[in-house]
């Protein structure tokens, strides 16, 4: 019978009682002519040994359904009867039936250990591969048997040996397992050092690139597995054999192994080559636990890998860790982050590392910047920051895994170069200065940027900035008043963009940063309802002759408490064109509100006024200026020249705003001095210019004053450091009302603490 058939023989056995079983089939005679007296010890074990010997030594013929019959009834009629007679050692009186399972049970161990020796001494002839062949075939053909030899003692098992375990005798066990332990003891114990031996040499040949059979060591590995018993239950497995037979060698010959490639290969190659080749062994060794290992193996040799190609080495990695930053090598630096991620403290030294060098670039950066002198557009400076914070976030993104240690690293060095930098010297507030300058330039008409979604990625990078920004309160008085500036003079680039900014800014700092901001918007939105109503009134009560004199004018009402803009610093006597337009206005607004006070803010009014004096100009030129500049041009429909201390006269401008003012009109050439060549000056006098030519039909002569505008920032940075000092106040005054609160409680705790 071949062993397919009996397997499926056996697999019947397993599956339907006893009674039930049918025959099968076979070609093979009955082993034993007849079933021995069951009262007879001896007779029994020598009808029994035969069947045993057929199973263990011929198993591949089979057994066929008459033969099994006759064991498994021997075995149970052994066990059932009342008396057994021996004519040699054994029993020779009535005992009960867990006796008789008793003696069966000793004789079958006594075959087993015969049976083990014989294999043990046929394994002396075998070594390396051939003694690996050797064992797993015989463990094979072993359990194999085991399974068909339970089978056969299967009443034993249901009786006597449950019974003798429920007990709590020690060294009983089922008749399967009998056969592990009796393998263990009699054949494992002395052949699993040449074994392990071969296992080695074979793993050995694999890992120097030969190749092996790899189900041979996995079947071995299974064998280990298998005979794992526990002492306490036999019902029970463990991995201790496996664990101190096959892993503790294994790891052990692992870590020698290890140690002398790493040592050789590092002698003989770079440290580049040698992360290369540390990664591809571990990655080896974590598809060897796959392939043929158990897998409660996997931490300890991963922990031994480790130990033995990363942290025995990791000084050498790290030594190379700077030249692979100064050469931008992303792919080396993310295999040395792969590595030395896997180590206790492996990547301390080198966030620390990586801060310096971050906090180097960008400084550097900045030098570059400031090269030029002090005179640099914003712009430039902005985006020195953004390219080495941008450089680096790559690469903290792709070759650290954006790792969070390693993003605060990023994140102190930005910090540092942002606020501490060769621009910063001169002011330590200088970065928010300039970055809320360049989100001024970003939100004004002309800015570059043509696309919604373009303009949007640079207010998402201006955050970015921003967030590393210390003095975020001088950010914000920066920009609230060259926010104010655009709504004032309507030139944002768009509402939206402004309120995309707004919002940007009060999820990274709070409600109470942007109120004022929002606040600022929402006059102008009223401001905008209260000139439709200001036209409206106007159509009822002016006549068609004072509607015709009108000047087109719009006016815009600002609360005193969100607009950060400051009275004129100087006097100003407006000229009476917008002198009547403005009463006109007043009128109207104090009826709708009265007990209110308006102030006018002369140096934010702009107009238009059109030349109509200049010769040989098919269309008249339009100026656009302030309403200082316009004071100073209308008085010129009066007068054909005029000198320096009859302007001053008639508008009252302090020289330092009226001197910069002729100033731009003289270098637009719409004016011209005499003596020809003058600045403004006491003693000089001015005349229009009546060849005056320009290539734009529009002339934009309202352009901010460079003095005017040092002026206005060091007026920002004074209102922030009064701020300060008040919030500073304000937080000793609270802590001055504590201690007086606990003055109440304990006075005398108090004068001591106070003095």
């Amino acid at each position: 019978m071949s062993m397919s058939k009996t397997n499926n023989i056996f697999g019947a056995f397993l599956s339907r009682p006893l009674h039930k079983l049918s025959y099968l089939g076979s070609n093979m005679p009955a082993l034993m002519p007849q079933t021995p007296h069951k009262d007879d010890v001896d007779e029994t074990w020598t009808f029994l040994e035969k069947g045993i010997n057929s199973v263990m030594l011929n198993l591949d013929q089979g057994v066929d359904m008459k033969t099994y019959m006759a064991l498994y009834t021997a075995v149970h009629d052994f066990c059932t009867s009342q008396k057994a007679v021996s004519s040699g050692q054994g029993l020779q009186a009535h005992r009960g039936a867990h006796l008789l399972g008793e003696e069966l049970y000793r004789l079958l161990g006594e075959y087993l250990s015969r049976h083990l020796d014989a294999v043990c001494k046929e394994s002396e002839s075998h070594a390396e591969e051939a003694l690996l062949a050797f064992y797993i075939r015989e463990w094979d053909r072993y359990t194999t048997a085991a399974k068909y030899i339970n089978h056969l003692f299967r009443y034993l098992n249901r009786h006597w040996v449950k019974r003798e375990i429920d007990e709590g005798k020690k060294n009983v066990y089922d008749v399967y397992t009998l056969h592990l332990v009796k393998w263990k003891d009699d054949f494992f114990l002395k052949v699993h050092e040449k074994v392990m031996e071969a296992v080695l040499n074979l793993i050995e040949k694999q890992r120097n690139g030969e190749t092996i059979e790899q189900s041979q060591i996995k079947s071995i590995v299974d064998s280990f597995v298998s005979l794992g018993l526990d002492e306490n239950d036999s019902t029970k497995s463990t991995l201790e054999v496996y664990r101190f037979y096959f892993e503790k060698p294994f790891i052990s010959a692992t870590r020698v192994y290890y140690e002398n490639e790493s040592r050789q290969f590092v002698a003989e190659n770079s440290v580049v080559e040698y992360m290369k080749k540390a990664e591809a062994r571990l990655d080896e060794e974590k598809a060897r636990v796959g392939l043929y290992l158990h897998p409660d193996i996997t931490k300890h040799l991963t922990d031994t890998c480790l130990e033995v190609l990363v942290t025995a080495h990791s000084d050498l990695l790290r030594d190379e860790f700077q030249v692979l930053m100064d050469n931008e090598r992303q792919d080396d630096l993310a295999r040395m982050y792969r590595l030395l991620s896997r180590i206790k403290d492996g990547l301390d030294p080198l966030r620390a590392k990586f801060e310096t060098h971050v906090r180097k670039a960008g400084l550097a950066a900045v030098e570059k910047v400031a090269a030029d002198g002090e005179n640099f557009e914003p712009k430039l400076y902005v985006d020195a920051l953004l390219q080495v914070h941008t450089r680096y976030q790559n690469l903290v993104n792709e070759a650290f895994n954006g790792e969070s240690e390693f993003v605060r690293s990023l994140d102190n060095a930005c910090r540092e170069f942002v606020n501490r930098n060769k621009v910063c010297k001169a002011s330590s507030t200088k970065s928010p200065e300039l970055l809320a300058r360049y989100t001024d330039s970003l939100l004004k008409k002309g800015s570059k940027a043509t696309e919604e979604s373009e303009l949007e990625e640079m207010l998402v990078q201006i955050m970015t900035v921003f967030k590393y920004i210390e003095d975020k309160d001088v950010f914000q008085k920066f920009y609230s008043k060259m926010l104010a500036k655009r709504l004032v003079h309507v030139s944002s680039v768009s509402d939206d963009a402004e309120t995309s900014m707004i919002s940007k800014l009060k999820e990274a700092c709070g409600f109470e940063y942007t109120n004022k901001l929002q606040r600022m918007f929402q006059d102008i939105q009223i401001s905008k309802d209260l000139n439709g109503s200001y036209k409206d009134w106007q159509e009822k009560v002016l006549d068609d002759d004072d509607r015709k004199k009108l000047v087109d004018s719009h006016f815009q009402i600002l609360g005193t408490g969100f607009w950060p803009l400051n009275p004129p610093s100087t006097d100003f006597l407006a000229p009476p064109e917008i002198v009547k337009t403005a009463e006109r206005f007043q009128n109207f607004y104090f009826d709708k509100h009265s007990g209110r006070k308006l102030t006018w803010l002369w140096q934010l009014c702009k107009g238009e006024i059109k030349a109509n004096y200049i010769k040989n100009a098919k269309v008249p030129y339009t100026f656009q200026v302030s309403t200082y500049q316009m004071g100073i041009l209308l008085l010129f429909n009066e007068n054909d020249t005029l000198k320096y201390e009859d302007i001053q006269n008639y508008t009252s401008l302090a020289p330092e705003m009226l001197q910069p003012n002729l100033s731009i009109l003289l270098k637009a050439k719409v004016l011209l001095a005499s003596p020809e060549g003058s600045k403004p000056a006491p003693g000089t006098s001015f005349f229009l210019n009546h060849n005056f030519k320009n290539k734009k039909i529009k002339v934009n002569l309202n352009i901010q004053i460079k003095s005017e505008q040092k002026t206005e920032s060091d007026d920002t940075h004074k209102t922030v450091e009064e701020d300060r000092k008040l919030l500073l106040q304000v937080s000793f005054c609270s802590i001055l009302l504590e201690i007086t609160n606990l003055a109440k409680i304990c006075p005398t705790s108090l004068r001591s603490s106070v003095s």
